[in-house]
């Protein structure tokens, strides 16, 4: 990457692409962007490592998908690492935190401009042409949830927790209450039953779990450890460090209900209730965020709101298995470098889109918007349901029309769904999309 200095004085670097996150999303759509014609790649990740959260997920069960064999999270992330550094044209700088990103108006050789802090350069900023949001997601914490009682040590995230073990060598306690059943929630109860602590319960609010099943039969069910469904923490006891915690069943409106309590004397508690796709950056960008995935727009090559500024991964919205955010992420490289090829004055043609809507039982839709026009043969579309069905139907509406409808043994809201539209539905709905699930017997009633 070439660095000079421009009018402000600041470093500036000058690549065809630069790619904001080096985990899974960013090491996906770097690659496949120089494979693509890009004429060079550079990464930015603030970590002191590229591999994102993979490098302390040293469970097993990635790449069944993509690699057709079942590896741990750092064998994943080092097959990545192996192919990019082999790949010409690919840097990556660790240490480094993005300040800002600015899409440039139509016309300009530089579309985007990306500003960044690391001990090498300073305060330096990266011109390019086009530009992927790879940088992941965040836990909630206790103050996103608000559970009640005193504020001792000895509470953690999920996440947080697993990095003290797999990489830092610490325990955080030895007897620990789970809230919330998402899945890194699942994988560190099975991890501290390994190390030799107490897993007294896994908690969930909701009457159904936010992982996957495998999960739960493989870290909850195969150690005895029980899962309270419709439930929830209501106090937190304990002055310099965590005493005790007081559960309660919950009503259909999320109210605890009185008589119900349950207590443990145990000494942490890690909370596993839900990821954030990580988007300041996005918003100050000006990149329209959709409300129901906390992640931006994106049509059907992962092209945000804002003209060469791509989004990809778990900053789009929270994926459940690494393969699909490698899926997702090489189209937004690949289509990364289409966009930079067109050139800088092809940016007033944009084909009409057609939008995609989110029907009964159905939470959103990935992409939120497809141009028919760019399309070879189909689209694929992520979505999550919000309610467990067992024999259910997927059906693609236009109006009161019926155009696809695809039947599934399963859906639950800790599963993502993935569906595949051809070209030619999109012909027959100038107007918009619609995707919604019902129990088979339904859908048989409203054709």
């Amino acid at each position: 990457m070439k660095s000079k200095k421009n009018t402000t004085g600041l470093p500036t670097l000058h690549a065809g692409i630069v790619v904001i996150g080096g985990g899974p999303a960013g090491l996906a759509a770097a690659l496949e962007a120089k494979k693509a014609g890009a004429p060079s790649v550079l990464v930015l990740e603030r970590d002191t490592a590229a591999g994102g959260i993979l490098n302390q997920c040293i469970h097993n069960g990635f790449g069944l998908h993509y690699f057709q064999e079942e590896l741990t999270g750092p064998e994943y992330a080092g097959r990545f690492l192996h192919m990019v550094r082999e790949t010409p044209g690919i840097e990556i700088k660790t240490d480094t935190m993005v300040l800002d990103v600015a899409s440039l108006p139509a016309g300009e050789e530089t579309r985007v401009r990306v500003q960044g802090v690391n001990p090498t350069e300073g305060y330096f900023q990266v011109d390019a042409g086009a530009a992927v949001l790879a940088m992941g997601c965040r836990e909630r914490t206790r103050g996103a949830i608000g559970i009640p009682g005193t504020r001792p040590a000895g509470v953690y995230t999920a996440g947080c927790a697993q990095r003290y073990i797999n990489i830092e060598g610490a325990m955080p306690g030895r007897r620990a209450v789970i809230l919330g059943s998402g899945d890194i929630g699942l994988i560190m109860a099975r991890r501290l039953t390994l190390e030799g602590a107490q897993v007294l319960a896994c908690l969930e609010l909701m009457p159904y779990s936010s992982g996957l099943q495998r999960n739960i039969t493989q870290c909850l069910e195969d150690f005895g450890i029980p899962l309270y469904l419709s439930h929830t923490i209501i106090d937190i006891r304990g002055r310099e460090r965590v005493e005790q915690v007081v559960a309660a069943r919950v009503d259909e409106n999320r109210r605890p209900i009185p008589g119900t309590e349950m207590v443990f004397d145990c000494d942490t508690v890690l909370l596993s209730v839900g990821l954030i796709p990580e988007n300041e950056l996005s918003r100050a960008a000006g990149a329209a965020i959709d409300p129901r995935t906390s992640g931006p727009l994106v049509d059907e090559s992962m092209q945000t709101s804002l003209p060469g500024v791509f989004a990809c991964g778990n900053v789009v919205h929270v994926h459940d298995l690494v393969d699909f955010v490698t899926m997702e992420s090489g189209r937004a490289g690949r289509a990364a470098a289409r966009y930079l090829a067109r050139g800088a004055t092809d940016g007033g043609t944009e084909p009409p889109a057609v939008p995609l809507y989110n029907g009964d039982n159905v939470t959103y839709t990935v992409p939120q918007r497809v141009h028919p026009g760019r399309l070879e043969k189909a689209c694929e579309v992520f979505f999550r349901v919000n309610r467990v069905m067992e024999g259910a139907e997927i059906l693609v509406t236009s109006g009161d029309a019926i155009l696809l409808r695809k039947t599934r043994p399963h859906l639950a809201p800790g599963e993502m769904e993935r569906l595949i539209l051809p070209a030619a539905l999109f012909d027959r709905a100038p107007e918009g999309l619609r995707i919604s699930a019902c129990p088979a017997e339904q859908g048989e009633q409203g054709e």
